[in-house]
């Protein structure tokens, strides 16, 4: 099982994944904040590595970058500050950075000395689903995942895209850059519902979700579907990622199964197959 799956896990299906921009202000004190960052319940860290042009970031992590680079950060310095850190944890690491900075180290010189150094995982936000086999084929060469990102914009490839998705699925939560949002709008759970359609992978948030409080509605979104069938999927996922294919197999059939042995199974079919006219609303839940 990766390192990845792992995080997941760990937290009972759900896992903290927070972010930082290395160098900024030192690697010193990055490498004290991954710590830091792990004793207070981190379960997987995102390790941005700074670039002039960062497409993706709002005006406070466009200022780390910034801040970062004119203190002389380089990719070999944040590869040794890695190897520090290896040397302490073993907490599942992603690089979130951009093409450019990959491409100009070398593809696979990067990814080779990225996945030597115990990283699990690279998130490329600029990269298009179209365009990441250069980079996902070097990945799994070197036992690295290539993260997937969707967004609210994806409509018909989010399935696309989570069929070949590795590690997670990262459902971007509001249109725009990163930073702070007042107010999350996007349905999340109907994305994460055709994630899970495709694929049994984790689903993780991001950009935007800066308060405690906009995390716990995104998981209480999740959490306001079918309750049994939300919690056997996270069983599927959690028990299947213990044995091999086959055996993954069986469990989801039985989990399955079991949510046709429902009250609400019975309920929302019925509901589905009734006329226009005899539909009701809202089937209310019957064995939570």
């Amino acid at each position: 099982m990766s390192k990845i799956a792992n995080a997941f896990k760990g937290g009972n299906g759900k896992a903290f994944i927070p972010f930082i921009t290395c160098g900024d202000p030192s690697l010193e004190v990055t490498e004290q904040l991954v710590y830091a960052m792990e004793e207070a319940g981190a379960n997987l860290i995102e390790l941005g590595i700074p670039f002039s042009d960062p497409t993706a970031e709002g005006p406070v992590i466009q200022a780390a970058n910034t801040r970062a680079l004119s203190g002389g950060v380089t990719t070999d310095k944040i590869f040794a500050m890695v190897e520090r850190i290896r040397k302490n944890t073993q907490i599942p690491m992603v690089f979130m950075t951009y093409a450019n900075v990959v491409f100009s180290y070398g593809t696979e010189r990067f990814i080779k000395k990225a996945s030597g150094l115990g990283m699990d995982g690279l998130i490329l936000p600029d990269v298009p689903y179209e365009e990441k086999e250069e980079f996902d084929s070097v990945c799994k060469k070197y036992d690295m995942d290539l993260i997937s990102l969707i967004a609210p914009t994806s409509h018909e490839r989010i399935s696309m895209i989570a069929k070949e998705a590795y590690g997670f699925v990262y459902c971007v939560s509001s249109l725009g850059v990163t930073g702070t949002r007042s107010e999350i709008t996007t349905d999340i759970g109907a994305m994460v519902k055709l994630v899970k359609k495709a694929k049994d992978i984790p689903c993780a948030v991001g950009f935007g979700i800066s308060t405690p409080e906009q995390a716990k509605k995104m998981a209480s979104t999740i959490a306001k579907n079918a309750p049994i069938a939300v919690r056997n999927c996270k069983k599927a996922i959690n028990d299947g990622l213990q044995v091999d294919i086959d055996q993954a197999i069986v469990i989801e059939e039985k989990l399955f199964g079991g949510c046709f042995e429902t009250e609400d199974q019975k309920a929302g079919m019925g509901n589905f197959l009734a006329p226009k006219e005899q539909k009701v609303k809202v089937v209310p839940f019957k064995n939570c």
